[in-house]
């Protein structure tokens, strides 16, 4: 058997997902914290340049992880107006200095 960095592949793809999508959760609840859903524009922008750096991008591992990284952002959009709503609930503390959206 031989193993070479090529082995470890789908391992450190595996681990940079797992890395990117913890991320994005407090990015959103701080986002949403702050911003209010308004910032929708910054995961929008953020998601256009991680597919655009995916698809310019020749190593596979960094193109994937550019890849997660577009559409975590992407779902990050979605996870502001759902973060929205939680706060609503009163699962999440709203930021009294910010009146409305």
């Amino acid at each position: 058997m031989d193993i070479t960095l090529s082995s470890f592949e789908g391992i450190l793809i595996g681990l940079a997902t797992f890395l990117i999508i913890g991320f994005f959760h407090p990015v959103v609840i701080k986002a949403e914290y702050y911003l209010g859903v308004r910032s929708w524009w910054l995961f929008a922008l953020a998601g256009v340049a991680g597919a655009a750096g995916s698809v310019l991008v020749t190593n596979h591992v960094l193109s994937i992880c550019l890849g997660v990284f577009a559409f975590s952002s992407f779902w990050g959009i979605h996870e502001l107006f759902q973060q929205r709503e939680r706060v609503r609930k009163g699962w999440f503390p709203a930021n009294p200095r910010r009146k409305n959206d």
